[in-house]
């Protein structure tokens, strides 16, 4: 496994290098103190499993890295660690192409596991994101969610939507330039927010509540 830490702190990236190398003595983590940094050692390296990214940084910050990150390898995992738990920079971070976010008051257990998850394939966010529950909103029910119902991003919405539509993922991909691996993520976690196991009733959930 060859991951990429990027942050401005150097105390961060050595301690999570450490740790990382330590749990698995297979892992070969690069280190970068700003996106530009990064950007250049992505180019050099093209068998990188992920990138693990802070948001607030010198130059370029992680949203915008996370555009170009996207720019040059569509299919790269970006995993956010930043300070704030804030849900809104959760959602825009997801928003903006991240597979993951761990806050950096989590446990070296969850950032292992969140990291693990990610590279599995699936979405990682933190439950504090997860507070606006789609359907109940959308039905003025006003009832509480189930454990299953999430809030959708912005861009989960669009996927949903060209889904609904009988679009294969991997027209959905060439569309919104994304990795096919990318499109997988979010549709595992649009059925675990609309509580389905199918497209068919994906699309019927959506347009009850009114998400597309």
């Amino acid at each position: 496994m060859k991951l990429l830490i990027v942050d401005d702190h150097s105390i961060l990236r050595d301690g999570l290098t450490a740790l990382l190398e330590q749990i698995n003595p297979g892992t070969i983590v690069l280190q970068a103190r700003d996106a530009n940094e990064a950007l250049a050692i992505i180019d050099l390296h093209e068998d990188i499993d992920a990138v693990i990214l802070d948001i607030m940084m010198p130059g370029l910050n992680g949203f915008e890295a996370m555009s170009e990150f996207g720019r040059k390898r569509p299919d790269l995992p970006v995993i956010v660690l930043s300070s704030s738990e804030d849900s809104e920079v959760i959602r825009k971070a997801l928003a903006s192409g991240a597979l993951g976010y761990i806050p950096k008051s989590a446990s070296h257990h969850v950032l292992l596991s969140a990291i693990q998850t990610v590279l599995n394939g699936e979405l990682y966010f933190p439950t504090l994101a997860l507070e606006i529950n789609p359907l109940s909103a959308a039905s003025g029910s006003g009832r509480p969610g189930r454990p299953a119902d999430r809030s959708l991003t912005p861009r989960q919405i669009e996927i949903l939507s060209l889904l609904s539509a009988g679009t294969p993922n991997k027209i959905i991909a060439e569309k919104l330039q994304l990795s096919e691996k990318t499109v997988k993520a979010h549709v595992t976690a649009i059925f675990k927010a609309l509580n389905v196991v199918n497209r068919t009733q994906a699309s019927v959930a959506a347009r009850k509540a009114g998400l597309i």
